[in-house]
């Protein structure tokens, strides 16, 4: 359940720019970060720094959106909300706090959660997905810079840097 909790708003922005306004979807996708938010507090958890950090850069992109550049294209929104979860993501490793590290905490004993290969591993993974948002920022580039791609190239990279951020995560729970 966790896993789709972490994935449901970028799935929600993702979808609906398909079908909708970039600001629809950018206030969707901060919207379902404050449901989020909201139930981990609910339910006893902290505050997560990747969905407080989402919570800010779809707010923050969506408000450009709106009140500066409504006609920002997809490629360009999709751009931005990658940049912004990626400084997030470096960011929490750059601090000595790799986000990865207070949703694993929630899910094993106190004393796993002390062994050094449990937080290597919670750097690697956050590593992972921070290279991932890299790889989708370079799809996303791609698309602006060569706007006759066509729309499944950029899906292709995102699978490619999902795939890759699954199959690092695999290993690094194995150390």
């Amino acid at each position: 359940m966790t896993i789709f909790l972490i994935l449901a708003p970028y799935g929600a922005f993702a979808l609906l720019m398909l079908v909708a306004s970039s600001a629809a979807s950018l206030f969707t996708g901060a919207a379902i970060c404050l449901a989020v938010i909201a139930y981990d507090i609910a339910g006893g958890r902290s505050i997560k720094i990747l969905g407080a950090g989402s919570v800010a850069v779809f707010s923050a992109v969506g408000g450009y959106v709106t009140l500066i550049d409504p006609h920002l294209g997809v490629s360009a929104v999709k751009f931005s909300v990658d940049t912004g979860i990626f400084l997030v993501t470096l960011g929490s490793i750059v601090i000595g706090k790799p986000f990865t590290l207070q949703y694993a905490r929630e899910m094993v004993d106190a004393e796993t959660a002390k062994y050094p290969g449990f937080i290597k591993a919670n750097y690697m993974i956050a590593w992972a997905w921070t290279l991932s948002m890299l790889l989708m920022m370079a799809g996303n580039m791609a698309l602006i810079y060569v706007p006759a791609l066509p729309l499944w190239s950029g899906l292709l990279i995102a699978f490619a840097a999902r795939n890759s951020r699954t199959e690092s995560e695999g290993r690094t729970l194995r150390l």
